[in-house]
């Protein structure tokens, strides 16, 4: 090692603080969330839906956000409707704010501070931002950029009806069941292909199943599937059975569409998914459902009211 050299790393070790060389940097939590603003539809009436998203730059932390400074629109009312609780990574298309007719020129404005960082998304009626459902299909990973067929422009979104009230109340610890009724076109068609079998072994993986990933942007396996998750609440649920992640968890393992080797579960025969949920904490928390065939999506809302547990 040269003179110059060795200096250069002796002054770096006698500036630098006391532990910086093993310093670890994750996203696991501590980082902060960015509001985004997807595009806007046009619905029957002639009123128009802008669609919001967002991103939590945590792997790991869930941020919870109530309505106000830290979480609200302008101008006119703070509360449109947007989650208080934020899921990992990626979330698009998350909900839409109907705005009339006339809105024309106007902007709507979703600002949220996390992390000490405040960020803005802008909704407007810009031509370059109207969504259909191939832009939906695609910003979601069901198909490549530019990339359509027959079968998914003949596509259309699942219907979603909830059984039962859409507003409920429960003590701590009391299990409330949801059952959701999902219908489909059955598009995009689901190909399964099963794992080859080794004589007298366990099952492996084909050469397809094994091959890299060959998209630069995000891919999302199709298959008809409904998931529950927090929308507002300070406390997380249990759902039994575990939900299908409505997030872009790309791992392997995960439980997700945007995870390798991941596959859609077996529709029920009656169409109803039934799934129990149970909270240890009161409070007033919003549980929305998400039918998805891989391709287009269709939410609804439960609210449901958690009183203290009661004592004799």
């Amino acid at each position: 090692m040269n003179v110059l050299r060795y200096g250069v790393i002796l002054l770096l070790l006698l500036v630098l603080p006391s532990g910086a060389s093993t310093q670890v940097f994750t996203y696991q939590e501590g980082q902060d969330l960015s509001p985004a603003f997807e595009g806007w539809e046009e619905n029957p009436d002639g009123s128009y839906n802008l669609v919001f998203g967002y991103i939590n730059r945590n792997w790991l932390e869930e941020l919870d956000l109530p309505i106000g400074p830290e979480n609200f629109f302008s101008p006119g009312a703070q509360d449109r409707g947007q989650p208080t609780h934020f899921l990992p990574r990626r979330n698009r298309f998350t909900f839409k704010v109907r705005v009339p007719s006339d809105f024309g020129d106007q902007e709507l404005v979703w600002t949220v501070s996390a992390q000490g960082k405040t960020e803005s998304a802008y909704g407007s009626l810009r031509t370059d931002y109207k969504l259909d459902h191939m832009v939906i299909a695609s910003e979601t990973g069901a198909l490549g950029i530019g990339v359509s067929s027959a079968e998914s422009r003949a596509n259309t979104p699942p219907t979603l009806t909830l059984v039962g009230d859409p507003v409920r109340r429960v003590a701590v610890g009391q299990p409330v069941t949801l059952v959701a009724q999902v219908s489909d076109d059955g598009l995009p068609a689901v190909r399964r292909r099963a794992p080859r079998r080794q004589r007298d072994g366990p099952p492996t993986l084909s050469a397809t199943q094994l091959r890299p990933p060959s998209r630069i942007t995000v891919a999302k396996t199709v298959g008809l599937h409904l998931a529950w998750f927090l929308y507002r609440g300070g406390a997380e649920p249990t759902f039994d059975p575990p939900q299908i992640k409505t997030w872009e968890d790309t791992r392997t393992g995960a439980n997700s569409p945007w995870s390798p080797l991941w596959r859609a579960p077996e529709v029920p025969e009656n169409g109803e998914w039934t799934t129990e949920v149970t909270f240890n904490e009161p409070g007033t928390y919003v549980l929305r459902a998400r039918a998805d065939d891989g391709g287009l999506y269709q939410d609804a809302a439960v609210t449901i009211t958690v009183a203290p547990l009661a004592f004799d």
